[in-house]
């Protein structure tokens, strides 16, 4: 078995894979790349199409798009290395995990990745953020975590259980909490907040943290914003 994710990990689209790979707990290897990197006509032709990553290989097999890629993961491997479950194999329970990723993909990720891209991506390009964008996208956020503030009553997690659809939202959030300094819209609904505690909790995140200098990631685009 020889996993390989081509993508950096400051990503937070390569650390959703990372996240992935160490609650399954399997080894791989990690091949950094930059924004030019992927752009070039080789990329292009034998990585990802659009010019984006991460990518995984696996033993010949190659895929790309996190979801689609942790997916493959959690079909192939899980079970195998941990006991962590990230896609139960009862078909209602399974549903309500992909539920979530939709709902993280249609509500949460798009205003997020709006938000994020003012405050940092604009800023770090030496560019003021676009203040009406801003304000917008907190607003449409703000109004996607007051519903998941009622789906979490009582619950620990998403579906109850730690799973994939949990996974997929924390590594965006962690830089919109630490470098854009955007804790307030989850820190003052309370059920939010614990469900993030008990993500940022996590051994294996508090490893990737270490392990990646995620802090280090944290100085750069505050520098650079």
């Amino acid at each position: 078995m020889t996993i390989t994710v081509f993508g950096t990990p400051a990503s937070p689209f390569t650390l959703i894979l990372i996240y992935v790979l160490k609650e399954l707990g399997l080894s791989f290897e990690n091949v950094p790349t930059t924004h030019e990197d992927i752009k070039t006509p080789e990329y292009l032709a034998t990585k990802h199409p659009f010019g984006i990553s991460p990518v995984l290989t696996d033993d010949g097999f190659q895929v790309y798009e996190s979801r689609a890629i942790a997916r493959y993961l959690i079909n192939k491997y899980q079970g195998t290395k941990s006991s962590t479950v990230l896609i139960p194999s009862d078909v209602h329970k399974a549903a309500l995990v992909e539920q979530f990723i939709s709902v993280e993909t249609s509500y949460y990720t798009q205003p997020l990745v709006k938000l994020l891209t003012q405050l940092i991506s604009v800023r770090r390009q030496g560019n003021e953020p676009n203040l009406k964008i801003v304000n917008e996208a907190r607003e449409e956020l703000g109004k996607t975590l007051d519903v998941y503030e009622k789906l979490l009553e009582g619950k620990d997690y998403l579906t109850g259980e730690f799973s994939l659809a949990d996974i997929t939202h924390l590594p965006l959030t962690y830089y919109a909490i630490n470098s854009a300094c955007e804790g307030d819209l989850w820190n003052k609904r309370p059920n939010v907040s614990k469900w993030l505690k008990n993500l940022n909790e996590r051994e294996s995140w508090k490893n990737i943290a270490t392990e990646y200098k995620l802090s280090e990631q944290i100085k750069f685009t505050k520098y650079n914003g």
